[in-house]
């Protein structure tokens, strides 16, 4: 009603743009419904498969859901503390239950470093490296799949394949395929994580290569410089602080896929969790993911303080 009394205001090429909108809207609710249909038949067909699958358990099921969770509940407290830290419990029956003090690693006679704290220093390594060989030749990659600086097709498309293979399997998958090989420990995870990261941020670079400002770049040709001269001082520095943003966010994602690849024999944390979890220590399980929360937010933190010294705090303000 009050659509159709504003109409009868407006001019002629206003009514047509009114009429335009309404037939927009109309169209775009009419692809809202839609959608929302096709998604409630997904997830109900979804449900169907998965009880399907389950022998007709799924469902009767459900209402167990969360039981982990009080299976996770230690009989104190404090033994979530003790088994972090190593420290004797005095529940210790001579099961691998409560065993915690075996894993510590002796510096000294008298100084240790607790177990988990060790494999979880594993599995940061194991992130570190593997995102700092993963920068190196994604950086050398994108300069080469750049359409703005790579004019020769062949070359700009093999590289891009390239990076297109590597990231084209979960690292979990090559990580399989590397401790068939090299058999358990983190080389196969450095290995794993490396080829997945190249290939990721190889594509994340030259994006960024491809929308850099090209006016250094032509005024260092006009004087003589050669491609790597141009390169170099062109666009390395317009590109450096979205690469280091990029390589930060990656070195997160790392240490989660450093984790869930120990899981499979690659070594760091991710392989205790697996045990703790499988044999049912209640304890030891709490504490590895309360460690490995704790470590993935310090990361988290200290990349976007990181970002904002390198960046510079006017880039995370909104514009005036």
């Amino acid at each position: 009603m009050a659509t159709s009394a504003l109409s009868r205001h407006l001019s002629e090429s206003g009514a047509l743009v009114e009429r335009h909108w309404q037939e927009l809207n109309a169209r775009r609710r009419l692809y809202t419904s839609l959608g929302l249909a096709l998604l409630v038949l997904t997830v109900f067909a979804s449900l169907w498969f998965a009880n399907d699958s389950n022998a007709g358990k799924f469902f009767d099921r459900l209402p167990h859901f969360f039981d982990f969770v009080g299976d996770l509940m230690p009989r104190d407290a404090m033994e979530i503390i003790r088994a972090m830290f190593d420290l004797p419990s005095p529940y210790d029956d001579g099961s691998f239950k409560y065993n915690y003090p075996d894993g510590r690693l002796y510096l000294t006679e008298n100084l240790y470093i607790p177990e988990y704290f060790h494999k979880m220093l594993e599995t940061l390594n194991i992130a570190i490296f593997s995102t700092v060989i993963g920068v190196f030749f994604g950086f050398v990659l994108s300069f080469l799949a750049a359409r703005n600086l790579m004019p020769n097709p062949w070359v700009r498309g093999v590289v891009r394949r390239l990076m297109e293979i590597l990231r084209a399997f979960p690292e979990v998958v090559i990580a399989g395929f590397f401790l068939a090989i090299l058999s358990l420990g983190p080389i196969p995870a450095i290995a794993a994580v490396s080829i997945h990261t190249i290939g990721a941020l190889g594509k994340l670079f030259f994006e960024v290569v491809e929308n850099s400002d090209m006016k250094p770049e032509e005024g260092l040709r006009a004087v003589g410089g050669n491609w790597i001269e141009r390169v170099w001082f062109g666009i390395v520095p317009q590109v450096l602080p979205n690469f280091t943003s990029y390589f930060l966010l990656r070195l997160e994602i790392n240490v989660r896929a450093s984790t869930i690849i120990g899981a499979v024999g690659g070594g760091g944390i991710g392989e205790l969790l697996r045990l703790a979890i499988g044999q049912g220590h209640e304890a030891k399980t709490l504490a590895i993911v309360i460690l490995l929360f704790t470590t993935i937010f310090a990361v988290d933190q200290f990349s976007a303080w990181l970002r904002r010294r390198l960046v510079g705090d006017q880039a995370f303000q909104l514009a005036q």
